[in-house]
């Protein structure tokens, strides 16, 4: 982490904010909320931004979803709006209220690199506080935003608003849910199946990318701890979910393997939008009500699907295919970094359609649970742990290969993954191409990609914690153990001092005093020998 600096003034950025979900916002089609720095929409008196129509892309999407006009996030936002804050300079936000990712002070132009670190790296109180705030996240509710419950059509075109008050964390569990859903096509159980914004598809590494650092940004406005970054689980050759402890993401429940133990403060959180089946079978979306605990059984999956964690190899493999994205640039593509790192190509051949999953998604399906369904698997909080690992993968790969910004896709593919296609449901807008870039031009790096010393200092940091939580009691023994040594040394001192005198006075020496009688041996006896021996040993 770094050194905190003064908080940005107000509010972070996702959908839907709150004050863009009145009946006068829906029906002007407009999101374009007052700054509260100086009462103007966007900040536009203090040049922060300005409200502007939404432009969208013409490009030509895939086939895989024959449909128009009938999902609300197709074109998005324009379903819902259709001008929005667009922010100049490093200004950020659905009002422009705050800054570009990076970038921190009431200016924002206070550049600054945060650091992702491997959560087994943490120090104790690290650890406690990640916790911590994940708790405070679940249970606070969202002073900002709200989630959509109804269509826009069901919604009467936006005169009969539906949305509904969620915690800080359930917002992002909805938006997961809500991104990858299927789309409804009219009535119960018409659904499309074969469409995800945010998944199979080459948008899948920028918009988790764009996720987390949303994510991120909450947490610290929610804490005020600007310093806060998200801890990564490198699971590559683990045995096992080694980040199931009660004092990480919560062990297993002895009582219910498939629960958390009640050890953990995890083992009390409820999930929603888990259960697409219901949803789909209704014709309706998620109503954003508690649906029961979180479930997860590592290890305990279909080892037909997924034979175990990722290996090093696979993702050494993995990170070797030297192109973002190919073909049909679904979950068929052959050689495609993207779509092997996502799970659908193998992570031993490059090929796509694979019958066995991979990576990314061998994970999902390893932890067994809540984590296993692509809708509601942001309920468990190893899903954060899950991606920043996933998206460090993603930096891998561009730092090594460089990709000039042409390999991200202009056209043709599978829809909201166009390089110009806005991410559904952010708002403010950000377009998929937009994050085709290096973590450090957002302003994060990981600890395992720095540079072999530093990364060494890293590993040690929980140690040197230990150390300095006990050095004052080290330091206290020893400055008891000096008192009594001076004491112990001046009193010989006296002693030697006044045996001085009286030896001087008699005439003897200190050698005299001695001495023994020739007489008396030198060699001790058996039981005094073995009496002293045994006191020896009771001292130590």
């Amino acid at each position: 982490n770094s050194t905190p600096l003064p908080r940005a003034i107000a509010r972070s950025s996702q959908q839907f904010p709150r004050l863009c979900t009145t009946r006068e916002a829906l029906l002007t089609k407009e999101c374009c909320p007052l700054w509260e720095g100086d009462g103007s929409a966007c900040g536009a008196r203090s040049g922060r931004g300005s409200c502007e129509d939404a432009a969208v892309s013409d490009q030509p999407d895939g086939p895989q979803y024959p449909f128009s006009g009938l999902d609300d996030r197709e074109k998005w936002p324009l379903v819902f709006y259709n001008r929005t804050c667009q922010c100049a300079g490093n200004f950020m936000g659905f009002n422009c209220a705050d800054c570009k990712f990076g970038y921190f002070g009431e200016n924002c132009n206070e550049r600054r690199e945060t650091l992702r670190r491997n959560i087994h790296h943490l120090t104790r109180s690290e650890r406690n506080r990640l916790v911590s705030y994940l708790n405070l996240a679940k249970q606070t509710v969202s002073r900002d935003y709200v989630v959509a419950t109804g269509t826009y059509r069901e919604m009467g075109n936006g005169s009969s608003p539906m949305f509904a008050d969620v915690s800080v964390y359930d917002v992002f569990v909805w938006m997961h849910y809500y991104v990858s859903r299927n789309a409804l096509l009219g009535g119960p159980g018409n659904v499309w199946p074969d469409v995800d914004f945010g998944h199979w598809a080459p948008a899948f590494s920028p918009w988790h990318r764009v996720y987390l650092l949303h994510w991120e940004h909450e947490i610290r406005k929610l804490t005020g701890d600007t310093s806060f970054s998200i801890p990564y689980w490198d699971w590559r050759d683990a045995q096992g979910c080694d980040v199931c402890t009660d004092d990480l993401m919560g062990a297993r429940s002895r009582q219910d393997p498939s629960l958390i133990s009640p050890g953990s403060v995890f083992s009390s959180w409820k999930v929603l939008c888990s259960q697409a089946e219901v949803y789909n079978t209704r014709g309706v979306l998620c109503d954003a009500s508690e649906e029961g605990p979180i479930r997860r059984n590592p290890g305990n999956h279909d080892q037909n699907l997924v034979e175990r964690l990722p290996t090093s190899a696979e993702v050494e493999f993995t990170l070797s295919l030297p192109n973002y994205d190919t073909g049909a640039m679904d979950r068929t593509a052959n050689m495609s970094f993207r779509n092997t790192l996502e799970g659908f190509g193998d992570p031993r051949t490059g090929l796509g359609s694979s019958s066995r999953l991979g990576m990314h998604a061998a994970l999902h399906v390893f932890m067994n649970g809540s984590m296993s369904s692509v809708q509601g698997s942001a309920n468990d909080p190893i899903f954060i742990l899950h991606h920043a690992f996933v998206d460090s993968i993603y930096e891998q790969w561009l730092r090594r290969h460089r990709p000039a910004p042409s390999q991200y896709p202009e056209s043709n593919a599978p829809i909201g993954h166009n390089g110009d296609y806005h991410m559904a449901p952010f708002l403010p807008l950000h377009r998929n191409k937009e994050y085709f870039i290096s973590s450090k031009e957002l302003g994060y790096e990981y600890s395992y990609l720095l540079n072999a010393n530093q990364r060494f200092a890293e590993s040690m940091r929980p140690f040197l914690e230990e150390i300095q939580d006990v050095w004052p009691w080290i330091l206290l023994a020893g400055l008891c153990g000096g008192i009594i040594t001076i004491i112990i040394a001046a009193a010989l001192l006296i002693t030697k001092r006044k045996y001085k005198g009286m030896l001087w006075s008699s005439g003897k020496s200190w050698s005299n005093v001695f001495s023994l009688p020739e007489r008396q041996p030198l060699i001790w006896g058996n039981d005094t020998k073995e009496a002293n021996h045994h006191n020896y040993q009771t001292t130590m």
